[in-house]
């Protein structure tokens, strides 16, 4: 089998592709996970070539190296110790590039491994650099990567007026592209003059078995951020994810984040046989299981939690039959319809939003709460509302689809 070559392999190994940057001065947007296929960090990787003049670089949530831990934590600005250069903070006192950041380069290249949705923080970032470089008529290059979650779509689009740091446009919840994908989706759509060039990958198969999206077996996992540990994890998150909106624990401070979920308060037994009764067909494709963890930070840190894990990686799992946006939704809905007073929803301050609430920041509207709330709501409602909205882009999409 051909390997698959990523986005930064491809511009290391080929002078041909590096040609158009002789004489430019290069700045790298990267994090933890930007490594070369033995594991070299892009910046080390980049520095070391003789024909490359980098000048700075730049982290996204997290950091250029992997900083924080926990969500919502800033990172400073530094200047890196090994190769002297700036390394300037995407997520710290701005989001956006300065003009004074923008004066240290021509050429952006970006090398950031995606989860594949919406909600992920990088694609907001990516977004905010092509603006960035459109007014400044600088390019940006995207070394791509593979979309771990594959190429299935699932979940409303976000609505207008609900763009935010975690909802960078009109996407659904988990989109199906990957990072160079959807880079030149943000130039069609938000019609930027910029010069964007993607350095493609070779050999990705999005449908190949066992990894669907992931080249298993052949590429070692590496935190994208702290709470990213693993494949299973990335199937899971666009589901998993609208936990962070609830005050129900999602797995931090447990070693299998955003793949499980649980309170002290919970009977997760009465849960799983209220979600099977109300719609047995969300819970294809993986196998849910009740488990007790105690998470040691975070929500209800120190307290044994009642609760379901999502089991994404044994022989049960059916990648285009798993809908993880709906099976959390159902999870949602089964608690409501079980305990209609539970205190599900976490009113606090979330990426920078602070009159709205989590959940619709990370939906991209307020349906899916609404559709939870609602004690008249079925479950064919909701997927009534999604599956036109899935239609909707996978229809729009598809002119930006790279690979085969």
């Amino acid at each position: 089998m051909t390997p698959t070559l990523f986005g930064l392999d491809r511009l290391l190994a080929e002078p041909a592709l590096r040609r158009p940057l002789a004489g430019r001065r290069v700045a790298l947007l990267a994090h933890p996970a930007s490594v070369t296929a033995t594991l070299q960090h892009a910046l080390d990787a980049l520095a070391a070539l003789p024909d490359l003049r980098l000048t700075a670089a730049f982290g996204p949530q997290h950091g250029l190296r992997g900083d924080k831990q926990d969500n919502m934590m800033e990172s400073p600005d530094y200047r890196d110790p090994v190769h002297g250069i700036p390394v300037f903070s995407l997520y710290g006192e701005v989001r956006r590039p300065t003009a004074a950041m923008l004066d240290t380069f021509d050429v952006l290249l970006v090398d950031l491994q995606d989860l594949g949705c919406r909600i992920y923080t990088f694609i907001t970032t990516l977004r905010y650099v092509l603006e960035a470089a459109a007014a400044r008529g600088q390019s940006v290059w995207v070394l791509d990567r593979p979309n771990p979650a594959g190429r299935p779509v699932e979940g409303t689009l976000l609505r207008p007026g609900w763009e935010s740091f975690v909802g960078a446009g009109p996407l659904p919840m988990r989109h199906g592209l990957t990072m160079g994908e959807l880079a030149h989706w943000f130039v069609g759509t938000l019609q930027l003059d910029v010069d964007l060039q993607v350095i493609d990958m070779l050999g990705w198969q999005p449908d190949a078995a066992p990894g669907h999206g992931w080249p298993l077996n052949e590429r070692a996992w590496i935190n994208p951020s702290p709470n990213a540990p693993n494949l299973s994890m990335a199937r899971c998150y666009a589901g998993t994810v609208m936990l962070e909106g609830t005050t129900l624990s999602e797995g931090r401070g447990t070693t299998r984040p955003l793949e499980l979920f649980g309170a002290p308060d919970l009977d997760a037994r009465a849960l799983l046989a209220e979600m099977q009764a109300l719609a047995p067909a969300w819970l294809a494709g993986c196998r849910p299981r009740e488990c007790w963890f105690e998470p040691t930070f975070h929500k209800h840190a120190g307290q044994l939690c009642s609760g379901l894990q999502f089991h994404v990686e044994d022989g049960a799992y059916a990648h285009h039959a798993f809908r993880p946006w709906r099976l959390q939704a159902l999870a949602f809905k089964a608690l409501r319809r079980l305990r209609p007073d539970y205190p599900l929803w976490r009113d606090f301050p979330y990426e920078y939003e602070f009159d709205r609430l989590a959940i619709d920041l990370i939906n991209g509207s307020p349906l899916l709460r609404e559709w939870v709330d609602d004690p008249a709501a079925e479950p064919g409602d909701l997927d009534a509302l999604a599956a036109a909205d899935e239609a909707a882009w996978l229809e729009s999409s598809a002119p930006y689809r790279r690979y085969p």
